[in-house]
């Protein structure tokens, strides 16, 4: 085996995927261009265990974003969503702004992928759900930063400009249907570039998790726990490192299930008839004090949420995967969320990323867990939706990185925060309650 195989063997072996950036325009909310990078900004030195280098690009392991309710956290996630879901052929379910005319979607994503980097930016229409815009290239970057981009593929159906590096494609482009992307139109396999695109892509759609931790789906790891091996007792010990008072937790068969006397012979028939997801929680077990009981039953909500989320959090650390979570510290202690994102930072992680979306101001912490650039706000107003960056602030304003970043954001300095007046509905409630007692004493 030369050198060059040795070298292709061990790019496949690690395969590393991250996001660098997101770019979303005319989407749900968003009615201007907003941009989310993970570059990392390699003038600063702190927490360089925060940073994975690769090929001297250098992205964020973690980020965190910040904003009031109803400000468009979620809805970001759901365009990092609507992105895989293209990637992978799956019904488009995207939106253009409420507020403007304009039915033209526009997303696009820069990352990292067989340790290359790469960008794809595509434009659908609403209205026609048609995707009328696709480009793809690859960023080379030097040692000295300096990047080229390389297109790869092209095709603007409003401007009919069509290009792509495999010869004699470019007259098919204008025939070829646009319901779907370009590559799932026709047979890749006769053109090298743009079948080396589609796995590109695929591979990549298929490296991201996407959990909302209000909806979080116990089935990932009731099905990881089914199989025994080493990343169900990962799975196993992050659980119970997470709740310090379980001694054990596993799967087991029905009949190992310990039901109360007052239950017993009634659960045993009537469970026969229950759905197999149903039977399959039951059988994940807890073991407090030696005593084992159905986590189902008898545990919290927050640690049936820690049951759901160990299953990705260990596998994303495990196989590299990218891990995109909602509400992050939904009925989760704050020590735990900031456990979880410790993780992901750690220099032991080398392959796994994560963005999530918070409330928890306790993650907010530049001085011990994270670096500017990874933490995010989403700001609105009655005018636009606006996406930035911790480290847009600079030191002149106030901002350093042995700043107080929790006591800034409480005082407002740093914008994305709620101003709620609930007093005036105390008061209406009072003025209400006098002027009817009023009225009855008068009567």
């Amino acid at each position: 085996i030369n050198i060059k195989q040795m070298q292709k063997f061990d790019c496949e072996l690690r395969r590393i995927s991250m996001i660098v950036e997101i770019r979303i325009n005319n989407c749900y909310i968003f009615n201007q261009e907003v941009v989310f990078s993970m570059n990392a900004d390699m003038r600063n030195k702190r927490f360089i265990t925060n940073v994975h280098k690769e090929n001297n690009f250098n992205i964020l392991k973690a980020a965190g974003i910040y904003g009031s309710n109803n400000t468009g956290k979620t809805r970001f996630i759901k365009c990092i969503a609507d992105i895989k879901n293209a990637l992978l052929n799956r019904k488009s379910s995207l939106m253009s702004n409420l507020f403007t005319d304009n039915s033209i979607c526009e997303l696009g994503i820069t990352f990292l992928e067989f340790n290359r980097e790469f960008s794809f930016d595509f434009k659908f229409d609403e209205n026609k759900e048609e995707y009328i815009y696709g480009c793809f290239s690859e960023i080379i970057k030097d040692q000295y930063g300096n990047e080229k981009t390389q297109c790869w593929f092209k095709k603007d159906v409003k401007n009919k400009e069509y290009y792509c590096a495999d010869e004699n494609l470019d007259t098919m482009l204008p025939v070829i249907s646009n319901n779907s992307l370009f590559f799932y139109q026709i047979d890749t396999t006769k053109f090298k570039y743009l079948d080396e695109m589609k796995k590109i892509l695929i591979s990549f759609a298929n490296k991201i998790d996407i959990v909302n931790m209000n909806n979080i789906p116990i089935k990932h790891t009731i099905e990881l726990m089914k199989n025994k091996n080493n990343l169900q007792n990962k799975i196993v010990e992050f659980i119970k490192n997470a709740d310090l008072y379980m001694d054990n937790f596993e799967f087991v068969d029905m009949d190992k299930i310990k039901i109360h006397k007052k239950n017993e012979g009634k659960a045993d028939e009537n469970a026969l008839n229950l759905p197999d997801s149903i039977i399959d929680q039951f059988r994940l077990v807890s073991t407090y004090k030696g005593i084992p009981v159905s986590s189902m039953l008898f545990d919290s909500t927050g640690t049936k949420k820690i049951v759901s989320l160990a299953s990705y959090v260990i596998e994303a650390l495990e196989n590299g995967r990218i891990l995109i979570i909602d509400e992050l510290d939904s009925s989760l202690h704050f020590k735990l969320t900031r456990a979880i994102v410790a993780m992901f930072n750690n220099e032991l992680n080398t392959k796994a990323q994560m963005i999530f979306t918070a409330h928890d101001i306790s993650l907010m912490d530049c001085k011990k867990l994270f670096r500017k650039e990874q933490i995010w706000f989403v700001h609105k107003d009655k005018y636009n939706v606006y996406f930035y960056s911790l480290a847009n602030f600079t030191a002149q304003q106030g901002v350093r990185e042995t700043t107080d970043i929790i006591e800034k954001y409480k005082k407002g300095a740093l914008g994305a925060i709620p101003e709620p007046d609930l007093i005036n509905t105390l008061i209406s409630i009072h003025n209400d309650t006098v002027k009817g007692g009023t009225s009855s004493d008068d009567e």
